[in-house]
């Protein structure tokens, strides 16, 4: 640990005439590891440092003695005295990176004639062999030995041990594999685990050490009643029901944060936070302590945006946390661009304990589908639930089309019944860089006008980034090259003449689809030559990404080069595709990549920018 020397009593002095002369307000202060003097005062010494160069940042920056260096007026026994501490202080640093036996010796020299200092300190070090673990020995005590499981446990202790016997011992890798054992108890059943005892034996002579660390489990936890404090206006029922929180069920850690974040992801708080509470007297029923500042009741939010596809975008959205007498939560949107004119508006009630809950939405919207204008509305009702990777919904669900334009499908309606389910497995929710995604959903309908006839709608997406070697470049650990694959397939399947209604049926093309052609300007061809949606879809895309080095290290920044393939059509046969090729470039922001491609529509023959913000799958 840094030591410190008396700071001097000339210093209070100086740093109050710098002040009042200079106004500067970052000046360091004595206790700084390496306090700069006023720009033109010589320094009293320089120090060199002789070392290999894995050892020479790590003297350079914490040697006691460069503190000094500025200090005007030194004596003599002033400097020899801290040319004769500077020796066991290395020994004390180098004793952190696992050299026990080092020879070290500092010079004190003359400066040169014509050199800015008087006196030269010289520290020559030569580290020696670097002591390995020989031995480690990780013991368990307390009742995590008497419980079920508890071989299990220790060999959990075992396979988390990151500093085993034959690697180098230094002082923080020995740290860290303490406390991460420790986290493999707390983690899990165990939270109030401890380390009872530790000690490392080195033998300096033969550069080996010898670690023992003994953990004490600490009785086993189960989470107990939820207190809450914060909550007036939702109540304490919404944070029970939203956090479904297993009651009675062994503490774990995971599951605390889980119940966590769907608290934070509800929208009814701004800041939550949940932890076992302090006065807990019986670990088998220990009380979680919910602490939550609340959203308000109704929310305006105005959004404006731009797109490649779709120009300048406009939205007012509107939150209502508590509908009067139904108590449901209520979001509307209306938005607005260049293809799209929309109006919607999703309730959703409080999950049961199970998980599920209640939900119903509105739409009505303007889409421009293909060569066509489409206006549709859509009425839906059902159950869904959401957990940390997946998704499920089931909906029954009524959807009207009324197409304009030359060759258009005739207006129609439906009912149906849908199912989705959607799995993340990526290892970041915003800026994946591997991982995979899935996503499916089927629907069986039946039109009601102009004809009545039975269809069924299936539609299946899925996502994988495989990771490929570390950038060539880099001298420094970070994101690797990747490779994205996606497709994408869907069909309605009816007899030939079934009035589907168009918002069921299949477009693609834009920003995240098949780059190269506009938005939703692939589709089925009508007898008049016109574009409107299809009864089959298929979309395939593979994408090289690789991070661009900075200073030897991969940075927020990327290119990328991109195959796209789609096509949409009313027969299988018929499904010939189109495709688009490029190149692009990325920014990881905090809210999600940012991303410019420049692709090539091969059958359209024409290069278009798209630009988009944000990952969703």
């Amino acid at each position: 640990m840094p030591r410190h020397a008396p700071t001097p009593a000339r210093w209070p002095a100086l740093l109050f005439s710098c002040l009042m002369l200079t106004g500067c307000s970052l000046l360091p202060r004595a206790n700084d590891a390496d306090p700069e003097g006023q720009p033109g005062t010589p320094l009293a010494f320089e120090v060199h440092v002789q070392a290999p160069d894995a050892l020479r940042p790590l003297l350079e920056q914490h040697l006691e003695l460069q503190r000094f260096r500025h200090l005007p007026d030194l004596r003599a026994d002033e400097l020899e005295r801290l040319r004769d501490a500077a020796a066991t202080d290395a020994r004390e640093l180098l004793a952190t990176q696992g050299y026990f036996s080092p020879d070290v010796q500092v010079l004190l020299t003359q400066a040169s004639p014509g050199s800015a200092t008087a006196q030269h300190i010289r520290v020559q070090v030569e580290p020696g062999p670097r002591t390995q673990v020989a031995q480690v020995d990780i013991h368990l005590q307390g009742p995590g030995t008497q419980a079920p499981g508890a071989e299990r446990l220790q060999q959990g202790l075992q396979s988390a041990w990151t500093l085993p016997s034959g690697q180098p011992f230094t002082q923080d890798a020995w740290d860290n594999a303490k406390q991460q054992g420790l986290r493999t108890l707390q983690t899990r059943r165990y939270p109030a685990a401890r380390i009872a005892h530790s000690r490392a034996d080195i033998d300096a002579p033969q550069h080996q050490a010898r670690l023992a660390v003994h953990y004490d489990s600490g009785p086993l936890y189960r989470f107990g009643a939820l207190q809450v404090q914060g909550s007036e206006r939702y109540g304490s029922d919404t944070v029970r029901r939203i956090a479904r929180l297993p009651l009675g069920s062994t503490y774990d850690e995971a599951a605390l944060l889980d119940a966590q974040q769907r608290l934070a992801d509800s929208g009814y708080f701004d800041a939550v936070f949940l932890s076992l509470a302090p006065e807990a007297q019986d670990p088998l029923s220990a009380p979680v302590l919910a602490q939550v500042r609340e959203a308000p009741l109704q929310k305006w939010v105005l959004g404006v945006g731009a797109s490649t596809d779709s120009g300048l975008r406009l939205s007012v959205d509107h939150t209502h946390n508590r509908l009067p007498w139904l108590g449901w939560r209520a979001l509307s949107k209306i938005g607005w661009d260049r293809n799209t004119q929309s109006l919607t508006t999703d309730w959703t009630g409080l999950p049961h304990d199970s998980g599920w809950r209640w939900f119903t939405g509105a739409l009505v919207q303007r889409d421009a589908t293909g060569s066509t204008m489409v206006h549709s509305s859509r009425l839906r009702a059902g159950r869904a639930k959401s957990s940390q990777r997946i998704d499920r919904s089931l909906a029954l669900q009524y959807d009207s089309a009324d197409s304009q334009g030359v060759g258009a499908p005739p207006s129609s309606a439906a009912l149906g019944l849908h199912y989705a389910w959607t799995g993340r497995y990526f290892n970041q929710p915003t800026n994946p860089t591997r991982g995979w995604g899935l996503a499916w959903e089927l629907g069986l309908g039946h039109t009601l006008r102009p004809e009545r006839d039975p269809y069924v709608r299936a539609l299946v997406r899925w996502l994988h980034y495989q990771p490929l070697g570390q950038v060539g470049k880099a001298t420094k650990p970070g994101p690797r090259a990747r490779i994205a694959w996606r497709a994408e397939g869907g069909a309605v399947l009816a007899r030939n003449g079934t009035p589907v209604p168009v918002s069921q049926l299949f477009v693609t093309g834009g920003d995240t689809t098949v780059r190269g052609y506009g938005y939703h300007s692939i589709g089925a061809r009508t007898t008049a030559g016109q574009t409107t949606g299809g009864r089959y879809l298929a979309v395939g895309s593979v994408e090289w990404q690789q991070p661009l080095v900075l200073d030897g290290a991969p940075s927020d920044w990327e290119s990328a080069l991109f195959l796209d393939a789609g096509a949409v059509a009313d027969q299988p046969g018929d499904l010939h595709a189109r495709v688009g090729v490029g190149a692009g470039l990325r920014w990881r922001s905090p809210v999600g990549p940012v991303q410019a491609d420049l692709a090539y529509g091969v059958q359209e023959r024409k290069l278009r920018l798209h630009l988009r913000l944000g990952f969703r799958f």
